[in-house]
């Protein structure tokens, strides 16, 4: 477990970007003139960016909708959308738009003067952090899934474990072909929705066959086409997690059976915390209205800095048993690795139970040159250089980054799951981090000096 610090370091970075709103906003959220602009994957050590004249807005428990319309009007701010509808177990966080060359600091101050509110915080972006029987199997092309220095995934499929159907796993990220030759089979139909135009669920988005397009606002969940111009990153991390095996085809996740079910919000210019929040609360209320065996969500992203609305989110998927897998990130714009201990990387930093922290390694064993780590923050190192998986357009690849380690790790809690039904997500992470391989090159550098090892799984 990470040492309880951490909650005082949360508070200290919360007190830092109180005073960076009080000092000049507009510093944090980047120039106007960048409204498209998205940082480098794993830039976010070079200064958060966020969406230029947007504030989210979290209320005070109790607000009413007059006090919050009033507390709007008093800024000179517009609505542009609720993100979290208030409920018991939260607080209504709302999507607002400054008046265009307003001092933004000056706007944050004002609304959170106002007693309805709880916080006025950036609409951080977000991007990915990659760099960029079966073939790639038995090529030796999957070193990730085999002993030595990858997983040791290949000696839980000839234990028979191969994961299973029942266990669910949101994907947020961009999106995933679905109709992936080897992933077709494990992502999800929604049983309590179809393509009929009508919100069968009542969730609140028609027709999410296949999950939610957060970022275009659609049932859309794979927009690549053919030629899988867009949504390769989303389909390359499903691919590790449960790529079909045994089918003769390209590659093998972790599991060869589960459930993927996508949760969208990274785009053509990155993601947005509005997007992202509204992505995780999808999957927390999928597990808590409708019962899906919902195990982890994967987190390959990052960027930005303390978000409350993106912290109280994932602290509602901890209260739903639902594990936050995060890439540790990939170092500033020099792709050199930092030490999150002393400069937060988000969301992998946010210290809630359900999070796991995750850093890559090489083939050899090394902790991969632009991997983040942190003997406090990040829990545990898992391959992530020379990843092949699926690609949209039905093809294969091979990526680096923290984003292909992040897989591994949430594939291995779907694949213990499947072996432990009644395990909880508290059992789960334990089971992931007891079980680490010591590795020299983590020693020191993360919770557990070691890496993923799913043998016994």
């Amino acid at each position: 477990m990470r040492p309880a610090n951490r909650a005082q370091r949360i508070s200290i970075a919360r007190k830092a970007l109180a005073l960076t709103t009080a000092v000049g906003l507009s510093a944090a959220l980047g120039s106007a003139a960048g409204a498209s602009a998205v940082p480098a994957a794993g830039a976010a050590h070079d200064g958060p960016a966020a969406v230029p004249n947007e504030l989210l807005v979290g209320y005070a428990a109790g607000a009413t909708p007059t006090q919050r319309a009033v507390a709007l009007q008093r800024a000179g701010v517009q609505l542009e959308k609720r993100v979290v509808t208030a409920a018991s177990d939260r607080v209504e966080v709302q999507l607002v738009r400054t008046p265009p060359g307003a001092d933004r600091a000056a706007v944050a101050r004002d609304l959170e003067a106002d007693p309805a509110v709880a916080y006025a915080e950036p609409n951080w972006t977000y991007t990915v952090d990659a760099t960029s029987n079966d073939p790639y199997y038995t090529n030796g092309s999957l070193w990730g899934m085999t002993g030595g220095n990858g997983t040791a995934a290949d000696a839980a499929w000839g234990a028979g474990h191969t994961g299973s159907s029942s266990v669910y796993v949101g994907v947020i990220d961009e999106g995933i072909q679905y109709t992936h030759p080897d992933l077709a089979a494990n992502v999800w139909t929604n049983p309590f929705d179809s393509a009929d135009g009508v919100d069968n669920d009542g969730n609140g988005y028609v027709d999410d066959v296949h999950g939610w397009d957060f970022a275009n606002n659609d049932n859309t969940v794979y927009d690549g086409g053919s030629r899988g111009n867009l949504d390769n990153h989303g389909t390359h991390v499903s691919g590790t997690i449960g790529g079909r095996g045994g089918n003769g085809l390209g590659v093998a996740g972790v599991n060869w059976n589960v459930t993927l079910i996508s949760g969208k919000f990274l785009g053509r210019r990155g993601g947005t915390t509005a997007n992202a929040v509204k992505a995780v609360d999808y999957f927390t209320t999928l597990k808590r209205d409708h019962g899906l065996n919902i195990v982890a969500t994967n987190n390959s992203w990052g960027g930005g800095g303390f978000s409350k609305a993106l912290f109280d989110a994932i602290g509602r998927a901890n209260a739903q048993d639902i594990l936050f897998v995060a890439a540790a990130g990939n170092g500033g714009s020099d792709q050199v690795g930092d030490d999150n201990d002393t400069v937060d990387n988000y969301p992998s930093n946010y210290d809630q139970p359900n999070v796991i922290a995750v850093a890559a390694i090489t083939s050899t064993g090394a902790r991969a040159s632009f991997s983040n780590y942190g003997a406090t923050t990040v829990d545990l190192g898992a391959p992530g250089a020379g990843i092949y998986s699926t690609l949209a357009g039905s093809t294969y690849g091979s990526y680096s980054g923290t984003s292909m380690a992040t897989p591994h790790v949430t594939g291995a809690a779907a694949l213990y799951a499947s072996t432990h039904p009644s395990a909880s997500a508290a059992g789960i992470k334990s089971a992931i981090l007891s079980n680490v391989v010591a590795t020299s090159s983590l020693a020191g550098k993360t919770v557990t000096g070691g890496r993923l090892n799913v043998s016994g799984f």
